[in-house]
């Protein structure tokens, strides 16, 4: 699943009178180091399924013809060439289910999900017990419309009759993915793959935003220049009849995160083009983002990068039997989903307050431990921040949040908070300096440990 470069959910945006079109991503796996990962051109979407498997050479000469000049019509508005000969294959409705299952999932287990589960829980994004193994299955049979595939350099694309104003916009949007990786290569050049993004979720949520940018940007050039009548009025049609059911019970993270690399990234890419063209964008393939603050604020793109925050290794005291289950960055978007986009409206912080909060977010890195042989769990999110100041802010909206999710906190002085939950355990919200930590386990002996080890926040 991770090499595939073109699976979607086709939601549609309007803007003014112009009727753009975005697929939105539904990939990358399903916590903070998956969900950020990966690219998602749109793909074509058609309505009737045939009796039989549909190949590239049974395509009707209309609907050759028509993707032909579409390729043609993007490569002059975009500026960059077709280098390599695409493959275009269609599947039924059917066949591309089994891809879901058989070939984006295989290593993808109940395990993983349970894994990934319990760490968005921890951080309130997901309701404990949540089957997110099932919801992704249910959520790409659903919306799958295509995708396309950096390994075999194929895009394909439902097989139907139809290849209307809807089909030929998305169109347009996956063929830009084509010329991105046939000219900056997605994988090896822009370092999209399963190593870095590993390792570098911030980097990979940042490049995908500017590829998902760079592609919803050409697509609605594509649609204002060469659409026709037809095309606007397929798309209306489209609008008042799509229903996607999984999609809307999605929990509010994850309709946000979705919609990141194409609503932010656009953003971002329209505020470099606007400074120098098609160009301007093409240097940053160059010069790639390299955190979701640099996509949500473009004027700190390409000098303010974030720093690195140092964490002590855990291990040593918690003894034998704990594993580390995560280690990477949380990052300015993350920050604000946890505190504005939790699984209830109990906890959820004002939209705008958690933004303000989140921005002047410098650095962080979060740990998350757990016991191979019990429940227990340590979770420890350190974040350093531009100025004091911001710290002060977001620490305030911690502590708003703290006592919103977990009620009357037990400690509440000196730069300290702390609650006992029932369900979470020990939670413990600390400043220092340019500094906050958000430290909780499964017990007030595990928490007062691991403080031995975060000196700095001890005074």
């Amino acid at each position: 699943m991770k090499n595939k470069v073109g699976i979607s959910i086709l939601v549609l945006v309007i803007s003014g009178c112009v009727l753009l079109s975005a697929a939105f991503i539904v990939g990358g796996f399903f916590l903070l180091k998956a969900q950020k990962n990966y690219t998602a051109p749109t793909a074509v979407v058609t309505t009737e399924e045939p009796e039989t498997p549909v190949e590239e050479g049974t395509l009707s000469p209309e609907i050759i013809k028509q993707m032909n000049q579409i390729q043609e019509e993007v490569q002059t508005n975009r500026g960059l060439n077709q280098k390599a000969d695409l493959e275009r294959a269609l599947m039924t409705p059917a066949e591309l289910e089994e891809v879901v299952i058989n070939d984006f999932f295989k290593d993808y287990t109940d395990e993983d999900a349970r894994e990934d589960g319990k760490i968005l829980s921890t951080l309130g994004l997901l309701e404990p017990g949540f089957d997110l193994h099932q919801f992704y299955l249910d959520l790409y049979s659903e919306q799958i419309a295509g995708y396309y595939d950096q390994e075999t350099k194929e895009m394909y694309v439902i097989a139907g009759e139809n290849f209307g104003g809807m089909e030929r916009m998305t169109y347009a949007h996956e063929f830009t993915h084509v010329l991105q990786d046939q000219n900056y290569d997605l994988e090896n050049g822009m370092k999209l793959n399963d190593e870095t993004c590993e390792a570098d979720t911030e980097y990979c949520a940042a490049v995908t935003a500017l590829i998902e940018g760079d592609a919803t940007l050409s697509e609605t050039q594509w649609f204002i220049q060469y659409s026709t009548k037809k095309d606007k009025q397929d798309l209306l049609s489209f609008q008042n009849d799509y229903i996607s059911p999984v999609y809307d019970s999605a929990p509010a993270f994850m309709k946000q995160d979705f919609l990141f690399p194409y609503d932010q990234g656009y953003a971002f890419v329209e505020t470099l083009y606007n400074e120098g063209g098609w160009q301007a964008v093409d240097d940053a393939y160059a010069n790639p983002p390299v955190s979701t603050e640099q996509i949500l604020h473009p004027e700190k793109y390409p000098s303010d990068t974030p720093v690195k925050v140092n964490m002590p290794d855990f291990k040593s005291i918690l003894g034998d039997g704990w594993s580390e289950l995560d280690n990477n960055v949380m990052g300015e978007w993350y920050t604000y989903l946890i505190l504005a986009q939790g699984y209830s409206d109990q906890f959820q912080m004002d939209d705008e307050t958690a933004k303000a909060a989140a921005e002047g977010w410098g650095g962080d890195t979060y740990l998350y431990y757990v016991d191979d042989d019990s429940e227990d769990y340590l979770f420890v999110w350190r974040i350093s921040w531009e100025t004091p100041q911001d710290a002060d802010e977001f620490f305030s909206l911690s502590g708003d949040y703290g006592k919103a999710r977990w009620g009357i906190p037990s400690l509440d002085k000196n730069n300290r908070i702390t609650w006992t939950s029932d369900t979470d355990g020990q939670i413990t919200m600390r400043k220092a300096g340019k500094e906050v930590l958000w430290l909780m386990s499964s017990s007030k002996s595990i928490s007062d440990n691991a403080l031995q080890l975060l000196t700095d926040f001890n005074n």
